[in-house]
C-alpha cells in the first residue's frame, strides 16, 4: 500500500477532515447532480469546501463542491456534495480519493447517489432505483496500477446486500417508490446515442449514468460497505421524444431530493447498526 501514489494524498485528506469536522461519523452519502438539497434536512450542519480537505473541486453545474457534516434521523453522517467525474479529465486516483479518504477517516458505510437516464419502461423522471449491479463501459478501472487495497476484489456483492435491504424497507415505510436494477456507466460527457441506449438495453441495463461505478469499485477494494441509489432525471436518448440537457437533469433531480432525504432519514440508524 505504501507504494500507491495516492497514499500520501489520502492521509492528508483524512487529517484535514479530522481538523475541519472532528471524528468521523459512521455514514457517508455522496450526492449526484442536483441532489444537494438533501443536506437541507441535516441538523446542526457544518460544512467546508472540498478543496479544504484535499478533495478535488467539481467543475460541473449542480455539484456544490462542499463537505457537509450533520445528523439525520439521529445519526451522524457526512455528505459529499459535489463529486468529480472521469469526463472532467482527472486521474482516476483523484476521482476516488474521497472514498479512500472517508474510509481512512473512519467512515464505515457509504451510500452513493447519481442522476441517471432511464432505459427500462417505468423508470421515468422522478423515479428512484436501488442499484443492485452495474456494467462498467467507461473503459477504465480505478484499481489499475499499484494495489491500494485488495488486489483482486470480488464484485459479486459490490452493492452490500444488507444495506440494500435496509434501503428497501425504509422506502416501503416512508412510501417512497424504490425500483431495483442495473446501472450502466458510460464515459460521457456527451449523452449516449439512441443506438447505444438500444445496446445497453440488450445488455441488461436499466439506467445509464457517468459516475458512481469507479467509486463503488474503490469502496470494495478497501472493504467499505457501499450501496447506491439512482435518481432518474430523464429518459435516455431516443426514449424521451426530445433533446437532453444538463439543466433539465439537475432540475428533475432537485425535485425528488426531498423524498430521497426522507428515505435516508428513516434508514440512517439501521444502515450503521
Amino acid at each position: 500500500m505504501d507504494q500507491h501514489p495516492e497514499v500520501r494524498e489520502v492521509e492528508r485528506a483524512a487529517a484535514a477532515l479530522v481538523e475541519a469536522l472532528g471524528p468521523a461519523p459512521p455514514l457517508a452519502v455522496v450526492l449526484g447532480s442536483g441532489l444537494g438539497a438533501v443536506v437541507d434536512r441535516f441538523e446542526d450542519p457544518r460544512s467546508v469546501p472540498s478543496t479544504q480537505v484535499n478533495f478535488p473541486q467539481s467543475t460541473v453545474a449542480g455539484h456544490a463542491g462542499r463537505i457537509v457534516r450533520g445528523t439525520l434521523g439521529g445519526v451522524g453522517l457526512v455528505a459529499v456534495s459535489g463529486r468529480v467525474h472521469l469526463y472532467e479529465g482527472l486521474p482516476l486516483g483523484l476521482i476516488v480519493r474521497s472514498v479512500r479518504a472517508l474510509h481512512r477517516w473512519g467512515v464505515g458505510r457509504i451510500v452513493f447517489t447519481a442522476s441517471v437516464g432511464g432505459i427500462t419502461d417505468g423508470l421515468d423522471p422522478g423515479e428512484l432505483m436501488l442499484v443492485r449491479d452495474h456494467i462498467n463501459l467507461q473503459g477504465r478501472n480505478p484499481l489499475t496500477g499499484p494495489a491500494y487495497g485488495t488486489r483482486f476484489p470480488d464484485l459479486t456483492e459490490a452493492y452490500d446486500p444488507g444495506m440494500c435491504e435496509v434501503l428497501l424497507q425504509s422506502a416501503a415505510a416512508t412510501e417512497v417508490d424504490l425500483h431495483q436494477g442495473v446501472y450502466a456507466a458510460m464515459p460521457g460527457p456527451s449523452y449516449e446515442t439512441p443506438a447505444e441506449i438500444r445496446m445497453l438495453k440488450v445488455l441488461g441495463a436499466d439506467v445509464v449514468g457517468m459516475s458512481t461505478v469507479p467509486e463503488v469499485i474503490a469502496a470494495n477494494e478497501i472493504g467499505l460497505r457501499a450501496a447506491a441509489i439512482a435518481v432518474v432525471s430523464n429518459r435516455a436518448a431516443g426514449l424521451s421524444g426530445g433533446p437532453l440537457n444538463h439543466e433539465e437533469v439537475t432540475e428533475s433531480a432537485h425535485n425528488v431530493a426531498l423524498g430521497l432525504a426522507r428515505l435516508f432519514e428513516h434508514a440512517a440508524s439501521e444502515l450503521v447498526s
